[in-house]
Parts: C-alpha cells; sequence; structure tokens
C-alpha cells in the first residue's frame, strides 16, 4: 500500500521512516541508510513528508521538493508530546506523522541554499564575537590577579596595551608575555569579524528587499540580512503581530479563567532578528537621536514614564510589525508622524 504522509526520523547514517495513511493507519515501518532513503523516496507517488526541524532537515525537505514530494518541517517541542512511551527511532517517526496530521499544527518554512549561506556567514561572525570577548575576559581576569583593575568591555584595551608595553609595571616577566599573547589574538579576532562584517553588509544591502528594509530608521544592513536569511517569506504570516510574535516580542501569557496576565517577554523565538531589532529601537532612543523625538508622540510619551530598556522592546515590537508591512506591500518606510 502506498502511504499518504510519511514521517521521517533524521540521523547521520541511518533513517527511520514511519508510513500512513491519512486515517492515522500504519503502512509500513523501515530502517534505511541515507542513499536507500532517497532512493526509495524517489519511486514512491508523490505524498506529504514530514521532518522534524533539525540538522540537515532543510536539506532534505528541499531533496524532497524537487523529486515532487510535499515537505513539512515540525518544531521538535511540538513533536515531544505525540511520543509514546519511551524514546527510539520508530516511535519518533510515528510522532512525527501524529504531529504532521494535527489540524492546528504549525509548521517551518525550508530555507534556501542562499538563505543558509548567509546564516553560515552570520552565525561565524558571532562565534569569532563570542570568542574575543572570553579572550578579554581572560586579559582582564589575568591583569586583576597582579592588581590592575579594567573595566568591561574592549573600550579600556589601549590602556591594557600601554600597561603591558610599560617596563616599570610590576608585572612578571611570563605573564607580560602571555598577555602579549593574548592581545595578539584579540587583534587577529578583530580583523576577522570585521571582514565578515564587511562581507555581511555588502550582502544585507544587496537586492530590492535589502534596501527597502534599511529605509527604516534603527535597521542596518546586518538587521536586513538577518531577515532576509532567518526569516519566512512575510505572506506566511497573517498580520504584522503574529510576526513580532514569531520574533518572541511579546510577553509572555499566564492567563486562565477569563483573566489575562502577562509577564516578561518571552524567550522564544527568532533570537538574532530580536536583537538587532532592540539594539537599532534603543539607537532611536538615546544620544543625540532623543533630541529629534517629539513629546507629544507615542514614542516621546513612552520615553517620559518608562524605562529605556521597556520603550526600547516597545519599539522593536513596532519596528517589526512595520517591516511585515513594508515586505508585503514592497513600500518603503513611512514616518508615522509625517504621515499624520
Amino acid at each position: 500500500m502506498d502511504a499518504a504522509i510519511i514521517g521521517v526520523d533524521l540521523a547521520k547514517r541511518v533513517i527511520q521512516i514511519h508510513g500512513a495513511e491519512k486515517s492515522g493507519e500504519t503502512v509500513y515501518r523501515k530502517k534505511l541508510t541515507r542513499d536507500q532513503f532517497y532512493r526509495f523516496m524517489t519511486e514512491i507517488p508523490s505524498c506529504i513528508v514530514a521532518f522534524e526541524a533539525c540538522g540537515s532537515a532543510n536539506h532534505w525537505a528541499r531533496q524532497m521538493e524537487l523529486i515532487g514530494h510535499e515537505a513539512r518541517l515540525i518544531p521538535p517541542q511540538y513533536v515531544r508530546p505525540f511520543v509514546k512511551r519511551q524514546k527510539n527511532d520508530a516511535a519518533d517517526a510515528e510522532a512525527i506523522v501524529t504531529a504532521a496530521r494535527q489540524p492546528g499544527m504549525r509548521f517551518v518554512s525550508a530555507k534556501t541554499e542562499e538563505q543558509q549561506s548567509k546564516i553560515v556567514v552570520f552565525r561565524g561572525r558571532e562565534r569569532l564575537v563570542h570568542q574575543r570577548t572570553e579572550l578579554v575576559n581572560a586579559l582582564r581576569s589575568t591583569l586583576y590577579e597582579f592588581g590592575y583593575v579594567f573595566p568591561i568591555g574592549r573600550a579600556s584595551m589601549p590602556q591594557i596595551a600601554a600597561l603591558i608595553d610599560d617596563p616599570s609595571a610590576d608585572l612578571p616577566s611570563i605573564v607580560r608575555l602571555e598577555c602579549q599573547d593574548l592581545l595578539q589574538q584579540i587583534a587577529e579576532k578583530t580583523a576577522r569579524i570585521d571582514e565578515k562584517s564587511k562581507k555581511l553588509q555588502e550582502a544585507g544591502a544587496q537586492g530590492e528587499k535589502g534596501k527597502l528594509l534599511q529605509s527604516m530608521p534603527g535597521v542596518g544592513p546586518m538587521t536586513a540580512l538577518a531577515v532576509q536569511a532567518f526569516a519566512p517569506e512575510m505572506t506566511q504570516f497573517k498580520s504584522g503581530r503574529d510576526f513580532a510574535a514569531w520574533l518572541g516580542l511579546v510577553p509572555r501569557q499566564f492567563s486562565s479563567g477569563g483573566k489575562a496576565r502577562l509577564g516578561r517577554v518571552s524567550k522564544a523565538g527568532q533570537a538574532d532578528i530580536r536583537r538587532l531589532l532592540i539594539i537599532g529601537a534603543m539607537s532611536r532612543i538615546v544620544g543625540r537621536a532623543r533630541n529629534n523625538i517629539a513629546p507629544d508622540t507615542w514614542l516621546g510619551r513612552m520615553l517620559a514614564r518608562k524605562p529605556k530598556m521597556l520603550v526600547a522592546v516597545a519599539l522593536a515590537n513596532k519596528m517589526a510589525r512595520q517591516i511585515w508591512a513594508m515586505l508585503t506591500r514592497e513600500e518603503r518606510y513611512r514616518d508615522p508622524v509625517m504621515s499624520a
């Protein structure tokens, strides 16, 4: 019998599949190698192929689309409740089928090769930034052990370098050499970060979508690239509110009995775009930018009675909804104050 839907539990070498009819009745269970799985899928009629959104899932989803199947990616946290008793590959594949058959199930859009390529470079830059931060903290902690205190961040790096090069500083020679080595590693990481940042900025500025996004204040090439790389097509969201909720720029709910209880902003959602939007929103309300905010506007009233960070998150939520409107209508940013 031919299956109407197939659940696939991916692994590095062995792939477990579970075929079922539309009613959910099991048709077959198979354990295949990667080559056997691809050959098997080319020989069967077109059907729905469901995966967990995990490593290599985007690749396999693209492959299934090329050979005529309909691929669906499900977040792992939505599959877990359907696993029966003990966890194994067969139970996971069956749970994927059960989850995919649910009427209200939310699916993840498969990313294109271009999107994944941008994500690889973006993640590479983030990794270098974390490594540089680790080196800076190691340098500061080493000097702290010998009585020299410096503030957090890279702003004090010139003072640290001057101290290490100063022959009159009370530092053992072996410690001085180790600190010089850390300084050299930090300089190397900074050069590589600058190189990747330049590549990302060039990639983010390319295309009509990138130029469209950068017409909004607080959205630069990095944010434009993140939206293009991580976000699916905006037509998949019914409204800007849905896109903001997908990013996690909404309060966490603890509502029950008809009474709404809203907490802090949830950690769920797309963290990369959310972080960049909050940084961009903060750049619009601090420093000299605050002088350009009229006190009778929404932003001015919010700043008068709320903390800056809370206002930045609220503004980031508004920016996310505006991004949805700009991309769905293919229009440049229009200042609400000027429009009014």
